[in-house]
């Protein structure tokens, strides 16, 4: 008798799940469109990583779907991982590029979080960021200590972004005297009105220099006045560690909090209710795309880093910023919002 109300329930539970469980995961990617959501607007240094994702991964996921670029700006990037976590369907048919704050930002409690950071599968990163402080050549400005006698006008998107929270940080910290103006739709409109002298310094990562503006490196159309994360191998001598230049511990301390996202670099993920057959398949083509010819080449050309950072340590990395003790993220929010 117990073996067969054990035999009909397990009936049961196929007939509830068969269809889904039945299908491999070849099956559900083949002729299937991938929708790879970009935060930030077209022409930045996330829009050239994610587009140049885009492809390449799809051959390396089972089934080789067709995947499609889609820009979603908005928020500082809470828009997109609210989109990925919430409204996207949760059936590995939609990746998110998201903002290297993701973690950071839900860890000191940002407005707007709709999301778990700890939750998202998170398929990898190109290479880690390093954040860094720009200031136009014009703007008479050579230093840190410079920028703490001289104000200068900061280009930025909107709260959570690196563009805000980086001169932030610094005005607090380091006592620079940067006027923040938000609002910009991304990089490129950012660099355009360095150009026109609108506004006078930038905070972004020093991958998205030398992929969008290598050219200011080489002809010293910046001067960079500091930087947070792995030192690059290809930044100019001289220029300083943001995090060494803080004067305390706790300063030091809540520096590495914000700027976290050097860790994450450009992070690819899926949405948590994604099947972990799907998101293994989505991690592994991703780490095999690392190594693929034709997208090293491209890469190359397009002067993107390819320094991998995998899912595992992403999502190591997320659930400890998402346990960050209150009283430093407090400190933290201060300068974040």
């Amino acid at each position: 008798m117990r073996i067969v109300s054990a035999l009909a329930c397990a009936c049961l539970a196929a007939l509830a799940t068969g269809p889904a469980a039945a299908q491999s995961v070849a099956d559900f990617y083949k002729g299937l469109q991938v929708n790879l959501l970009i935060v930030g607007a077209a022409g930045g240094g996330y829009d050239i990583d994610g587009r140049l994702v885009s492809r390449h991964i799809g051959k390396r996921i089972p089934g080789q779907p067709r995947v499609v670029a889609q820009n979603l700006p908005g928020a500082g990037g809470i828009r997109l991982a609210n989109t990925l976590y919430n409204t996207s369907p949760q059936d590995g048919s939609h990746i998110g590029l998201l903002m290297n704050t993701a973690a950071m930002l839900q860890a000191i409690g940002a407005q707007g979080i709709q999301y778990d950071a700890a939750k998202f599968g998170w398929l990898g990163s190109l290479s880690p960021a390093v954040d860094t402080m720009a200031v136009w050549h014009t703007e008479g400005i050579a230093s840190v200590e410079d920028a703490t006698k001289k104000p200068s006008i900061a280009a930025a998107t909107g709260k959570g972004a690196n563009s805000t929270f980086i001169p932030a940080a610094m005005n607090e910290l380091l006592g620079t005297k940067f006027k923040i103006v938000m609002g910009y739709l991304g990089g490129a409109e950012m660099n355009l009105a360095l150009e026109r002298g609108e506004a006078g310094a930038r905070g972004t990562s020093w991958s998205s220099w030398t992929t969008t503006a290598p050219d200011w490196i080489r002809d010293r159309k910046i001067v960079l006045l500091g930087y947070a994360g792995p030192k690059p191998k290809d930044m100019p001598d001289g220029v300083p560690s943001l995090i060494d230049l803080a004067k305390s511990e706790d300063d030091k301390s809540i520096m590495r909090i914000v700027f976290s996202g050097a860790e994450f670099g450009r992070p690819f993920a899926v949405g948590p209710g994604v099947p972990p057959a799907r998101a293994q398949a989505l991690r592994a083509a991703f780490v095999a795309m690392m190594k693929d010819a034709e997208f090293l080449a491209e890469a190359a050309q397009l002067k993107v880093e390819v320094d991998p950072v995998s899912g595992d340590h992403l999502q190591d990395v997320a659930v400890k910023l998402v346990a960050t003790p209150p009283h430093l993220a407090a400190r933290a929010k201060a300068l974040v919002e």
